[in-house]
């Protein structure tokens, strides 16, 4: 493990961003990359009192703009940036509010575009590494979770777009697919609960509190920035390879029903 170099006599350390570190999977992301060497900074909108923390929304560009400059400034480099900040809605699409609906596309998806945009000039110099965080749910159609499964979905198809752009520069995009996880995701949920959907919603929220714990993800997102040659997409945990891979060869059909028997 080499995240180190030296620079006229100086040791450097690799500088990774998070944004969402101050709980679950981007917390333990942190405080694992730390522990490996490397200069973390958080950016989230629950603030976190200590000097590596900044606290800011996604959605507000000019701020995060300007966070990236303070810490590039600061440090002389940004190596790897993670977008792994956003939450959950669920309920029937009929129940839905149009606020949570462009909400979540705001703070999922659209927002993870924009950081990009803003890091990519940085990551340039160093030939550094974009995570995002998708979902097993961004390929399994999740009923009463349609918009984040639709949000995720758009995440690991945008980063494999992604890397086409930026990979000649020596830039990598990998998005990584966690499944349950045991987080403050499931108490954070946005639901617009309804009698059709309290059912598949208790489901989830079951699974989830029975899933993996979010040192699991932190570990693959370490194992993916030591790659040399990294995936485009890494799903955490053998069941869920096994869901993916079941997912993609057998017809839509079959695997609607197969949820739909889970979850509907």
């Amino acid at each position: 493990m080499i995240v180190n170099r030296l620079k006229g006599g100086k040791l450097e350390k690799k500088v990774a961003i998070i944004t969402g570190a101050s709980s679950g999977i981007g917390k333990a992301t942190f405080n694992f990359l730390k522990e490996k060497g490397y200069t973390c900074y958080n950016i989230s909108r629950k603030p976190v009192d200590d000097k590596f923390s900044f606290s800011a929304d996604v959605n507000d560009f000019e701020k995060i703009k300007t966070i990236l400059e303070d810490i590039h400034k600061k440090e002389g480099r940004i190596d790897v940036f993670i977008n792994n900040a956003g939450y959950g809605i669920a309920g029937a699409i009929e129940s839905t509010k149009p606020e949570n609906i462009y909400g979540i596309f705001d703070t999922n998806l659209s927002a993870v575009v924009t950081l990009c945009s803003l890091v990519i000039p940085y990551l340039k110099e160093t030939k550094g590494r974009i995570v995002n965080i998708s979902s097993v749910g961004g390929v399994v159609p999740l009923p009463y979770q349609a918009c984040y499964s639709a949000a995720k979905a758009g995440i690991l198809i945008f980063s494999k777009a992604l890397n086409m752009e930026v990979k000649k520069f020596g830039v990598r995009v990998i998005a990584i697919l966690p499944g349950d996880t045991k987080t403050g995701f499931t108490d954070a949920r946005v639901i617009d609960k309804s009698d059709q959907s309290s059912k598949s919603i208790e489901k989830a929220e079951k699974c989830e509190r029975k899933g993996k714990e979010p040192i699991v993800v932190a570990k693959v997102i370490y194992k993916v920035l030591k790659a040399k040659r990294p995936p485009l997409q890494k799903t955490v945990g053998f069941s869920y390879k096994t869901v993916v891979f079941l997912v993609k060869h057998l017809p839509n059909g079959m695997v609607n029903g197969l949820v739909k028997k889970i979850y509907g």
